[in-house]
């Protein structure tokens, strides 16, 4: 399903528009109005006159435990309850109405909540007019003298405009006239409405003095609404049905050639002052939709936008008439938005259609906020995200404007009473926002090339020639002719209408013949008094021209003095145009060292900040580290405790075991003499073996102590090893690589692999790897019987396929040292000390058992 307002179809590109590179940001004003009560508690305070204070009520701090403080916001400018509405409007809109005077648009919209009022400050009420009918006073105001009759410019329902001839005006006038019940007077003279004639009083009449003399202006107003995401016009004359009434058609918005978004279909009413287009204005309020809520009696449901169309063309060069050149008009737009109240649906205990009509109020919103939102991030993070103006007609259709079609005012209305505090705070954060978003400042429109001056020339030309027609006595004054001629004009009677509805009507057409009759009669004395006129003009022309010889050369001497002062003028412009260049230049220069000093104390305070964190970190680290030297101390005196008790031990240890080796030669000894008695005594009888002495306790006490002691017993003499064997396979002829760790430990035993032809490393690398064949690695690990043992683990060295190295592992070969004295654990519980344990002891050799897969095994030295 397709969201709204998007299509299948991809939107045309748009043509590039010119980077601009001064940018303004969106004004935004804030006005507080009025407490309905003395009784009401107040939660808006201004502090200055760009800035106030929220406070939030004592109720709403008791329940949120302190969560609200008291917070600031600032805007442009701040205005007071005592702020009236030409102070208002002189700060805000009125550099908007001369923008627009001079082909510049604007936009200006009021934001807040329900009650805060938005529509008083919009329209205003008798005596207290507002923004809308003083912009509508002062463009009348400005531009009175020089308007267009009307019907000359043309709508041509693609926003833009036709210029007519006057012949095509004259008929479209004279036809609105004869539809029109009422006589043919000026609008200037007609009766105003009461409703609106004490709008503005003639003291507040403000009035634009940089207007272009030289062209020809037309005002049209058009007012829409849009409720529930659909547009309506509020100035459609639909017919009325009394039996089937239609409601009325939504409009769709579409885009222009210039990439404008428009109200297609949107009714457009050109007005010729101040009174008859407020009543327009008032004609399409009555139509707009309000509802009675909890908030507000007549609460406004609907979006209004008030447009204020301006066209503007130039006078031909004789000053007579507009010239037809459709590329030479210029329209500009003033958009007057009076938005409907942010509220929460829970405070207005709305209902039914109430409910939704509130919902889609605040979805539009929402969709405000979020376009604004992205339009900043975009802005201050360099970010291209899409703005999602297409999900509301609001947004959709003032895109333009954010995108730098003009400038952009917001007037946020804030009501001081607490029960509105939080909806103000979620406002005061948007408008907040809305100032931190820049829009393009627009470039001023083409003038047309043709000389100034041309209406006031034609006018002074005209008011010399009645005075030299007075001077030389002509048949009657100019002023008489004009005002005679038209009078001639307006006194054309007005064609009755031709219809005949009943064959035997005799009266519309004699009444026609003598209409024709007399408008040919008038139309007889006008080519006369033309013709008269005419001749005069002609002679006195001639008259001029034979004055103008004896003139010449006066002209031309004051010819070559304006010259003489147009070089001057020239090179004052000339001189003027290099000191702006030169300011602009230092002004650009300001702004470079501006930015550089921000970067340089942004860079200090980030160095200072830098400064103070490494501080933080290096007091840190000597925290740190004296509490790792007060670590070391402990673990330095525990270490020194423990390698004393361990000397300690293995003294005892050592003193034991060369106690156990006296103790054995003099068994040896005692064994060897009593051999000799024996072998001695040579008699015929052998004599009886002696007894072997029993040992002292103190020497059992400490062979005990030697069996039970974990120290290594003391080897006797074994059988000699033969000394060509092999200790270990790596002692091969390939060329090895011998890892040996530098955690492992030297033991003291003669079983070490010996290793021809070998490159020790303590860490393996390429260098080492590719100059061998065999690689082993030297692997310690504690035993069972808390012996160390060794493991020799074997590999073959091979290259990869890039260029590196690879080991692949194909042999274990373990090493263990075995006390040949120590009996196994299973026998020495039930063994008996005695002699022939000894004996056996003296006789057995000590051999070190080795596991590989070759299954061989190695013997040690005695």
């Amino acid at each position: 399903m397709q969201r709204p307002g998007k299509g299948k179809t991809p939107r045309r590109p748009g043509p590039k528009k010119a980077s601009n590179t001064e940018r303004d940001p969106v004004g935004v004003y804030c006005r507080i109005r009025p407490l309905g009560s003395e009784d009401e508690e107040c939660c808006v305070e201004m502090i200055s006159s760009t800035t106030i204070q929220l406070h939030a009520p004592d109720g709403l701090k008791a329940n949120r435990n302190g969560e609200y403080k008291e917070t600031q916001y600032s805007f442009k400018k701040v205005f007071g309850i005592n702020t009236t509405q030409l102070e208002l409007f002189e700060d805000v809109a009125k550099p908007l109405v001369e923008d627009l005077i001079h082909c510049k648009n604007g936009l200006l919209f009021t934001y807040g909540v329900t009650g805060s009022g938005k529509t008083f400050t919009m329209t205003g009420s008798p005596g207290e007019g507002g923004l809308l009918p003083r912009s509508l006073d002062m463009i009348f105001n400005s531009i009175g003298p020089f308007q267009a009759k009307r019907f000359v410019f043309k709508p041509d329902d693609k926003n833009g405009m036709e210029i007519q001839s006057q012949v095509d005006a004259l008929l479209e006038r004279q036809k609105r006239d004869s539809q029109q019940a009422v006589p043919k007077t000026p609008s200037s003279r007609q009766k105003p409405d009461p409703e609106f004639a004490d709008m503005i009083s003639p003291d507040e009449a403000c009035k634009s003095e940089n207007v272009d003399e030289d062209g020809c202006y037309s005002v049209f107003v058009s007012y829409i609404e849009i409720y529930n995401n659909y547009i309506y016009d509020l100035l459609e004359d639909a017919p009325y049905d009394p039996i089937r009434p239609k409601p009325p058609q939504s409009k769709i918005l579409r885009e222009d050639q210039n990439h404008n978004m428009y109200v297609a279909g949107c009714t457009e009413v050109e007005v010729k002052s101040t009174e008859e287009a407020f009543e327009v204005f008032w004609k399409g309020q009555k139509k707009r939709r309000i509802a009675n809520t909890q908030l507000n009696r007549e609460s406004s449901r609907s979006h209004s936008v008030f447009t204020i169309k301006l066209a503007q063309a130039p006078l031909d060069a004789d000053g007579d008439h507009i010239l037809q050149d459709k590329n030479q008009v210029n329209v500009s737009q003033l958009c007057l938005v009076d938005l409907a109240g942010s509220e929460r649906t829970n405070r207005t205990r709305a209902e039914g259609s109430r409910l939704r009509e509130a919902g889609n109020i605040n979805q539009s919103l929402m969709t405000l906020r979020t376009c604004i939102e992205v339009l900043r991030e975009n802005q201050m993070c360099g970010t291209n995200k899409m703005v999602p103006y297409r999900d509301s007609k609001v947004t959709h259709l003032f895109k333009n404007y954010f995108d730098g079609e003009g400038k952009v005012r917001m007037i946020v209305c804030v009501n001081p009473n607490a029960d509105d505090y939080e909806e103000t705070v979620l406002v005061m954060r948007f408008a907040e926002m809305t100032q931190e978003v820049e829009v393009a400042r627009p470039v001023d429109r083409p003038i047309c090339g043709l000389a100034p001056g041309r209406r006031h020339r034609n006018q002074a030309f005209r008011d010399e020639l009645s005075r030299r027609l007075e001077e030389r006595g002509g048949p009657s004054n100019a002023v008489d002719d004009r005002v005679l001629m038209t009078q001639l004009i307006e006194s054309l009677p007005d064609l009755p209408t031709c219809e005949l509805v009943d064959p035997a009507d005799d009266q519309t057409l004699p009444r026609m013949i003598e209409v024709l009759e007399r408008r040919h009669q008038i139309r007889q004395m006008m080519t006369e008094q033309f013709n008269k006129t005419a001749n005069t003009v002609k002679s006195m022309l001639q008259q001029f021209d034979s004055q103008l010889s004896a003139k010449d050369y006066f002209l031309h001497d004051q010819q070559s003095k304006l010259n003489e002062k147009d070089k001057v003028i020239l090179s004052q412009k000339t001189e003027i145009e290099r000191l702006e260049k030169k300011s602009k230049t230092l002004e650009y220069k300001i702004d470079i060292l501006q930015k550089t000093t921000d970067m340089y104390e942004q860079d200090k305070r980030a160095l200072q900040q830098e400064l103070e964190t490494r501080e933080h970190r290096l007091q840190s680290e000597l925290s740190e580290r004296k509490r790792m030297e007060q670590r070391m101390q402990g673990a330095v005196t525990d270490t020194r405790l423990k390698w004393e008790k361990e000397c300690e031990r293995r003294v005892n240890a050592k003193q034991l075991e060369m106690q156990n080796k006296l103790w054995v030669k003099d068994e040896k000894l005692k064994q060897l003499k009593a051999i000799v008695t024996e072998s001695s005594s040579g008699g015929s009888a052998p004599a009886e073996r002696p007894e072997k002495p029993e040992r002292p306790s103190r020497e059992r006490d400490r062979n005990i102590q030697q069996k039970r002691s974990p120290s290594p017993s003391p080897l006797p003499k074994a059988l000699p090893v033969h000394p060509k064997h092999r200790r270990s396979h790596s002692a091969g002829g390939e060329k090895w690589v011998d890892h040996k760790p530098p955690s492992n430990l030297e033991l003291d035993t003669v079983m070490q692999p010996i290793i021809p032809n070998a490159i020790k490393v303590s860490t393996p690398s390429e260098k080492a790897l590719s100059k061998c064949h065999k690689y082993v690695l030297r692997h310690q690990e504690l035993a069972s019987d808390g012996e160390i043992e060794t493991k020799l683990i074997k590999g073959d060295v091979f290259k990869t396929r890039s260029g590196g190295q690879a080991v692949q592992f194909t042999d274990i070969e373990t090493l263990k040292q075995v006390c040949p004295l120590a009996p196994s654990r299973k026998r020495r519980s039930g063994s008996a000390e005695g002699p022939a344990e000894v004996e056996d002891i003296e006789n057995r050799a000590p051999v070190a058992s080795t596991n590989s897969s070759h299954g061989y095994q190695k013997r040690r030295k005695p």
